[in-house]
């Protein structure tokens, strides 16, 4: 189902030791993906039907780009699908309940949306799992940064919301946490601006931000990249104030939204 869209002529590809992060391309790729999905989003949220073959598509597809995270083997660990302003944000449609009735949504050519955003469920080891959502959110900065994105829409189950925050990624809530049906997973929609996060991860775990900023391409050459200057220095759509931290023990969240 998949189409190839104009920001897939911008694709990633970086190397973060044993694993690859990438624009994900062709039948078995995105095969793989389509899998995790349904067992991310079919299966454990429940925000979707299950599938009779197991994969979980859309039509936000067609326009969509997806990163990977595949290992040495091909093996897909973690996903995250961009949609540009050009297209339908799911936010628009599907997902509108998680808005305000007020809010009017940015469709500049500097935001994009994240969707089906998801870690491999299976994955038991809570430090891989913490270090492979790590990788896939530099995935998607340096995806913002090759297409001059600043402001990235997001829903996402609030526990994920919660610890993202708690790891100084900075995310700001557009609206209260809902319960979606049928299963009522408990979520929330967000931006991230790509500004403040790097302002907050800089101050609050500067080593984090560096490792960030940089890229060891599969030609083995080092790469350095921030974001360029902005002359708006505050997003242009009211947030919700106010973010709490999760303990320990709640951000050992095996999936994320």
């Amino acid at each position: 189902m998949h189409a190839s869209t104009v920001a897939e002529a911008k694709g990633i590809t970086f190397s973060e030791g044993e694993f690859l992060v990438k624009t994900l391309q062709g039948e078995a790729e995105f095969t793989q993906a389509y899998r995790l999905r349904h067992k991310v989003f079919a299966e454990a949220l429940r925000w979707v039907p299950p599938t009779d073959d197991g994969q979980e598509m859309d039509m936000y597809d067609l326009w969509g780009t997806s990163i990977g995270l595949l290992d040495s083997s091909g093996t897909l660990h973690g996903m995250a699908r961009l949609l540009p302003a050009t297209g339908l944000f799911m936010l628009e449609q599907d997902l509108r309940m998680l808005l305000p009735s007020s809010h009017i949504l940015r469709k500049e050519r500097d935001t994009a949306e994240i969707t089906r955003l998801a870690i491999n469920p299976d994955i038991k080891d809570k430090g891989l799992s913490a270090r492979l959502l790590l990788t896939l959110v530099k995935g998607i900065y340096h995806w913002a940064l090759a297409h001059d994105v600043r402001f990235l829409y997001m829903e996402v189950d609030y526990r994920f919301f919660r610890v993202l925050n708690a790891m100084a990624i900075a995310c700001d809530p557009l609206g209260p946490p809902v319960a979606l049906p049928p299963a009522g997973a408990l979520s929330i929609a967000a931006v991230m601006d790509i500004v403040r996060c790097e302002k907050v991860l800089g101050r609050k775990r500067p080593r984090v931000m560096e490792w960030m900023s940089t890229v060891t391409t599969t030609g083995g050459n080092t790469v350095k990249r921030k974001v360029a200057g902005y002359k708006e220095s505050e997003p242009s759509f009211p947030v919700l104030p106010g973010v709490g931290v999760l303990s320990r023990a709640q951000r050992d969240i095996p999936v994320c939204a």
